[in-house]
Protein backbone atom coordinates (compact mmCIF):
# COMPACT_ATOMS: atom_id res chain seq x y z
CA UNK A 1 0.00 0.00 0.00
CA UNK A 2 1.27 3.40 -1.25
CA UNK A 3 2.22 5.50 1.88
CA UNK A 4 -0.03 8.47 1.89
CA UNK A 5 1.23 12.03 2.86
CA UNK A 6 0.71 13.05 6.38
CA UNK A 7 -2.43 14.98 7.16
CA UNK A 8 -1.19 18.08 8.82
CA UNK A 9 1.31 18.62 5.88
CA UNK A 10 -1.95 18.05 3.58
CA UNK A 11 -4.02 20.69 6.13
CA UNK A 12 -0.83 23.43 5.65
CA UNK A 13 -0.94 22.65 1.96
CA UNK A 14 -4.84 23.69 1.74
CA UNK A 15 -4.40 27.16 3.96
CA UNK A 16 -1.44 27.81 2.12
CA UNK A 17 -2.88 27.43 -1.06
CA UNK A 18 -6.23 29.46 -0.37
CA UNK A 19 -3.44 32.67 0.42
CA UNK A 20 -0.49 32.01 -1.45
CA UNK A 21 1.60 33.66 0.87
CA UNK A 22 3.65 31.23 3.85
CA UNK A 23 3.76 34.31 6.55
CA UNK A 24 -0.43 34.14 6.11
CA UNK A 25 -0.50 30.80 6.45
CA UNK A 26 1.20 30.53 9.50
CA UNK A 27 -0.99 33.62 10.83
CA UNK A 28 -3.90 31.05 10.36
CA UNK A 29 -2.18 28.17 11.50
CA UNK A 30 -0.66 29.82 14.71
CA UNK A 31 3.06 28.55 13.50
CA UNK A 32 5.47 29.75 12.42
CA UNK A 33 6.37 30.47 8.82
CA UNK A 34 9.54 28.50 9.08
CA UNK A 35 7.50 25.69 9.98
CA UNK A 36 5.34 26.17 7.09
CA UNK A 37 8.09 25.90 5.08
CA UNK A 38 9.28 22.89 5.85
CA UNK A 39 6.23 21.15 5.62
CA UNK A 40 5.44 22.11 2.53
CA UNK A 41 9.16 21.67 1.23
CA UNK A 42 8.56 17.85 2.80
CA UNK A 43 4.91 17.33 1.17
CA UNK A 44 7.15 18.17 -1.97
CA UNK A 45 9.67 15.88 -1.19
CA UNK A 46 7.05 13.17 -0.35
CA UNK A 47 5.14 13.68 -3.61
CA UNK A 48 8.29 13.82 -6.07
CA UNK A 49 6.84 17.68 -7.54
CA UNK A 50 6.80 20.57 -6.49
CA UNK A 51 3.65 22.39 -5.84
CA UNK A 52 4.58 25.88 -5.51
CA UNK A 53 6.79 28.52 -7.61
CA UNK A 54 8.74 30.47 -4.46
CA UNK A 55 8.82 34.30 -6.50
CA UNK A 56 10.68 37.22 -5.08
CA UNK A 57 6.85 38.52 -4.96
CA UNK A 58 4.98 35.57 -3.21
CA UNK A 59 3.75 32.17 -4.18
CA UNK A 60 1.73 30.75 -7.07
CA UNK A 61 0.30 27.26 -7.47
CA UNK A 62 2.61 25.02 -10.30
CA UNK A 63 -0.01 23.36 -12.57
CA UNK A 64 0.48 19.96 -10.34
CA UNK A 65 -0.36 22.39 -7.42
CA UNK A 66 -3.22 23.48 -9.24
CA UNK A 67 -4.87 19.91 -10.00
CA UNK A 68 -4.31 19.07 -6.53
CA UNK A 69 -5.81 21.92 -4.69
CA UNK A 70 -9.47 21.12 -5.47
CA UNK A 71 -8.95 17.27 -4.56
CA UNK A 72 -7.34 18.24 -0.87
CA UNK A 73 -10.16 20.87 -0.35
CA UNK A 74 -12.76 18.28 -0.51
CA UNK A 75 -11.02 15.93 1.35
CA UNK A 76 -10.83 18.26 4.16
CA UNK A 77 -14.61 18.97 2.79
CA UNK A 78 -15.57 15.82 3.71
CA UNK A 79 -13.80 15.89 6.99
CA UNK A 80 -15.50 18.68 8.54
CA UNK A 81 -18.71 17.30 7.14
CA UNK A 82 -18.48 14.53 9.33
CA UNK A 83 -17.42 16.29 12.04
CA UNK A 84 -20.66 18.86 11.61
CA UNK A 85 -22.90 15.53 11.42
CA UNK A 86 -21.82 14.65 15.19
CA UNK A 87 -22.18 17.56 16.73
CA UNK A 88 -25.80 18.62 18.01
CA UNK A 89 -27.50 21.97 17.27
CA UNK A 90 -25.42 22.62 14.73
CA UNK A 91 -26.59 25.76 12.75
CA UNK A 92 -23.53 27.85 11.47
CA UNK A 93 -23.56 28.32 7.78
CA UNK A 94 -21.18 27.08 5.48
CA UNK A 95 -20.00 29.67 2.69
CA UNK A 96 -17.13 29.06 0.22
CA UNK A 97 -15.91 32.48 -1.44
CA UNK A 98 -13.04 33.30 -3.88
CA UNK A 99 -10.88 35.28 -1.95
CA UNK A 100 -11.55 38.30 -4.76
CA UNK A 101 -14.74 39.41 -3.02
CA UNK A 102 -12.97 39.66 0.64
CA UNK A 103 -13.31 43.13 0.66
CA UNK A 104 -16.60 43.06 0.30
CA UNK A 105 -17.70 40.26 1.95
CA UNK A 106 -15.70 40.00 5.13
CA UNK A 107 -16.87 43.57 6.69
CA UNK A 108 -20.35 42.09 5.85
CA UNK A 109 -20.22 38.87 7.51
CA UNK A 110 -18.41 40.52 10.52
CA UNK A 111 -21.75 43.13 10.54
CA UNK A 112 -24.21 40.18 10.40
CA UNK A 113 -22.63 38.39 13.04
CA UNK A 114 -23.28 41.65 15.26
CA UNK A 115 -26.48 42.01 14.10
CA UNK A 116 -27.46 37.82 14.13
CA UNK A 117 -25.39 36.44 16.30
CA UNK A 118 -28.01 33.45 16.27
CA UNK A 119 -27.29 33.05 12.71
CA UNK A 120 -23.04 32.12 13.11
CA UNK A 121 -21.37 31.61 9.45
CA UNK A 122 -18.18 30.21 8.64
CA UNK A 123 -16.65 31.63 5.66
CA UNK A 124 -14.18 29.27 3.53
CA UNK A 125 -12.19 31.43 0.83
CA UNK A 126 -10.46 30.06 -2.12
CA UNK A 127 -8.44 30.78 -5.29
CA UNK A 128 -11.36 29.23 -6.95
CA UNK A 129 -14.42 31.15 -8.91
CA UNK A 130 -16.77 28.35 -8.71
CA UNK A 131 -18.42 25.68 -6.49
CA UNK A 132 -19.21 22.23 -6.86
CA UNK A 133 -21.93 21.37 -5.29
CA UNK A 134 -21.75 17.92 -5.66
CA UNK A 135 -18.72 17.24 -4.31
CA UNK A 136 -18.81 20.09 -1.96
CA UNK A 137 -20.75 20.32 1.03
CA UNK A 138 -21.32 24.05 1.57
CA UNK A 139 -24.62 25.49 2.10
CA UNK A 140 -24.36 28.33 0.06
CA UNK A 141 -21.16 30.08 -2.42
CA UNK A 142 -20.80 33.57 -3.84
CA UNK A 143 -19.40 32.28 -7.38
CA UNK A 144 -17.39 34.77 -9.69
CA UNK A 145 -17.72 34.71 -13.86
CA UNK A 146 -20.15 34.96 -16.10
CA UNK A 147 -23.76 33.28 -15.27
CA UNK A 148 -23.46 30.06 -12.84
CA UNK A 149 -25.33 28.18 -15.42
CA UNK A 150 -24.72 24.93 -13.41
CA UNK A 151 -25.92 26.34 -10.04
CA UNK A 152 -29.62 25.40 -9.29
CA UNK A 153 -30.31 28.39 -7.04
CA UNK A 154 -28.43 31.72 -8.37
CA UNK A 155 -28.59 35.58 -7.28
CA UNK A 156 -27.07 37.88 -8.99
CA UNK A 157 -24.88 40.19 -6.25
CA UNK A 158 -23.04 42.80 -8.72
CA UNK A 159 -20.82 43.13 -11.89
CA UNK A 160 -17.52 43.50 -11.98
CA UNK A 161 -16.28 47.25 -12.77
CA UNK A 162 -12.80 47.82 -13.55
CA UNK A 163 -11.01 51.30 -12.66
CA UNK A 164 -7.48 52.12 -11.13
CA UNK A 165 -6.70 52.20 -7.79
CA UNK A 166 -3.42 53.91 -5.70
CA UNK A 167 -2.79 55.70 -2.59
CA UNK A 168 -3.46 59.06 -1.95
CA UNK A 169 0.06 59.77 -1.40
CA UNK A 170 0.48 58.54 -5.15
CA UNK A 171 -1.71 62.08 -6.25
CA UNK A 172 0.84 64.09 -3.73
CA UNK A 173 4.26 62.81 -5.38
CA UNK A 174 6.23 64.36 -8.53
CA UNK A 175 4.51 62.73 -11.51
CA UNK A 176 0.61 63.87 -11.51
CA UNK A 177 -2.06 61.73 -12.33
CA UNK A 178 -4.80 63.91 -14.45
CA UNK A 179 -5.13 62.51 -17.74
CA UNK A 180 -4.94 58.64 -18.94
CA UNK A 181 -1.86 58.97 -20.60
CA UNK A 182 0.04 60.11 -16.99
CA UNK A 183 -0.25 56.61 -15.80
CA UNK A 184 2.68 55.80 -18.50
CA UNK A 185 5.09 57.62 -15.58
CA UNK A 186 3.83 55.10 -12.81
CA UNK A 187 3.83 51.34 -12.10
CA UNK A 188 0.59 49.52 -13.09
CA UNK A 189 -0.03 46.05 -10.71
CA UNK A 190 -1.26 43.54 -12.66
CA UNK A 191 -4.07 41.15 -10.83
CA UNK A 192 -3.63 38.56 -13.70
CA UNK A 193 -0.52 37.27 -15.56
CA UNK A 194 -2.32 38.01 -18.42
CA UNK A 195 -2.81 41.64 -18.46
CA UNK A 196 -5.87 41.76 -19.87
CA UNK A 197 -7.71 43.79 -17.02
CA UNK A 198 -5.37 46.65 -17.84
CA UNK A 199 -5.60 46.12 -21.45
CA UNK A 200 -9.48 45.93 -21.28
CA UNK A 201 -9.86 49.56 -19.04
CA UNK A 202 -7.20 51.08 -21.61
CA UNK A 203 -9.63 50.31 -24.72
CA UNK A 204 -12.06 51.52 -23.12
CA UNK A 205 -10.32 54.59 -22.21
CA UNK A 206 -9.22 54.90 -25.87
CA UNK A 207 -5.27 54.99 -24.59
CA UNK A 208 -2.09 53.29 -25.41
CA UNK A 209 0.42 52.96 -22.94
CA UNK A 210 4.17 52.01 -22.61
CA UNK A 211 4.82 50.62 -19.67
CA UNK A 212 1.84 48.08 -19.61
CA UNK A 213 4.43 44.56 -19.79
CA UNK A 214 6.83 46.48 -17.46
CA UNK A 215 4.54 46.35 -14.57
CA UNK A 216 4.40 43.79 -11.47
CA UNK A 217 1.92 40.45 -11.84
CA UNK A 218 0.34 39.49 -8.68
CA UNK A 219 -2.26 35.79 -8.53
CA UNK A 220 -5.56 37.98 -7.26
CA UNK A 221 -6.95 41.38 -7.84
CA UNK A 222 -7.09 41.51 -3.98
CA UNK A 223 -3.32 41.16 -3.94
CA UNK A 224 -2.52 43.67 -6.12
CA UNK A 225 -5.29 46.33 -4.80
CA UNK A 226 -3.34 45.53 -1.13
CA UNK A 227 -0.05 46.38 -2.64
CA UNK A 228 -1.22 49.69 -4.38
CA UNK A 229 -3.04 50.63 -1.24
CA UNK A 230 0.72 51.03 0.38
CA UNK A 231 1.68 53.23 -2.49
CA UNK A 232 3.43 51.08 -4.67
CA UNK A 233 2.05 51.32 -7.88
CA UNK A 234 -1.49 51.75 -9.33
CA UNK A 235 -3.85 48.55 -9.85
CA UNK A 236 -6.17 47.57 -11.79
CA UNK A 237 -9.21 47.11 -9.23
CA UNK A 238 -12.98 46.47 -9.43
CA UNK A 239 -14.77 49.40 -8.21
CA UNK A 240 -17.93 47.46 -6.96
CA UNK A 241 -15.10 45.46 -3.55
CA UNK A 242 -13.16 49.03 -2.44
CA UNK A 243 -15.70 50.63 -0.79
CA UNK A 244 -14.05 50.63 2.70
CA UNK A 245 -11.17 51.09 1.49
CA UNK A 246 -12.30 54.19 -0.32
CA UNK A 247 -13.97 55.22 3.14
CA UNK A 248 -10.93 54.21 5.12
CA UNK A 249 -8.68 55.87 2.66
CA UNK A 250 -6.54 53.36 1.86
CA UNK A 251 -7.40 53.76 -1.67
CA UNK A 252 -8.86 56.49 -4.09
CA UNK A 253 -10.10 56.02 -7.38
CA UNK A 254 -7.83 58.80 -9.97
CA UNK A 255 -10.48 58.37 -12.67
CA UNK A 256 -14.05 58.62 -13.19
CA UNK A 257 -14.52 55.44 -15.86
CA UNK A 258 -15.60 52.29 -14.54
CA UNK A 259 -15.56 49.30 -17.31
CA UNK A 260 -17.76 46.28 -17.28
CA UNK A 261 -16.17 43.19 -18.06
CA UNK A 262 -19.22 40.91 -18.41
CA UNK A 263 -18.25 39.41 -15.18
CA UNK A 264 -20.75 39.46 -12.08
CA UNK A 265 -20.51 37.91 -8.76
CA UNK A 266 -24.00 35.70 -7.70
CA UNK A 267 -24.89 34.08 -4.16
CA UNK A 268 -26.01 30.34 -5.35
CA UNK A 269 -26.89 27.68 -3.34
CA UNK A 270 -28.32 23.56 -3.90
CA UNK A 271 -31.58 22.43 -3.68
CA UNK A 272 -30.62 20.89 -0.47
CA UNK A 273 -30.12 23.94 1.20
CA UNK A 274 -33.46 26.08 -0.54
CA UNK A 275 -35.85 25.52 2.55
CA UNK A 276 -33.02 26.77 5.47
CA UNK A 277 -34.91 30.09 6.31
CA UNK A 278 -31.46 31.11 8.27
CA UNK A 279 -29.79 31.00 4.35
CA UNK A 280 -32.69 32.95 3.44
CA UNK A 281 -32.38 35.33 5.37
CA UNK A 282 -28.48 36.02 5.18
CA UNK A 283 -29.15 36.10 1.35
CA UNK A 284 -31.89 38.87 1.59
CA UNK A 285 -29.55 41.30 3.94
CA UNK A 286 -26.78 40.45 1.85
CA UNK A 287 -28.73 41.30 -1.86
CA UNK A 288 -29.88 44.38 -0.15
CA UNK A 289 -26.23 45.24 1.21
CA UNK A 290 -25.40 44.73 -2.71
CA UNK A 291 -28.55 46.72 -3.98
CA UNK A 292 -27.07 49.63 -1.50
CA UNK A 293 -23.46 49.64 -3.22
CA UNK A 294 -24.98 49.93 -6.57
CA UNK A 295 -26.98 52.73 -6.49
Amino acid sequence: MKRLPPLPALHTFLITARCCNFTRAAQLLHITQGAVSRQISGLESHLGYRLFHRQARGLSLTAQGREFFPRIEHVFGLIEEAVDHLETGQQTLQLKAPTCITRWLLPRLLQWQKERPDVPVELTTTIAHDVDFRRERFDAAVVYGGYPDDSPHVHHLFDEQLTPVCAPSLLAGAQPLERFEDLDQHMLLHPTLDEQDWAHWLKAAGTRLGNVGKGQHFDTMDLAMTVASQGSGIAMGDWSLIGEDLRAGRLITPFDLRVKTGAGYYFVYPTRTESTPQLRELLDWLLAEAAARNR
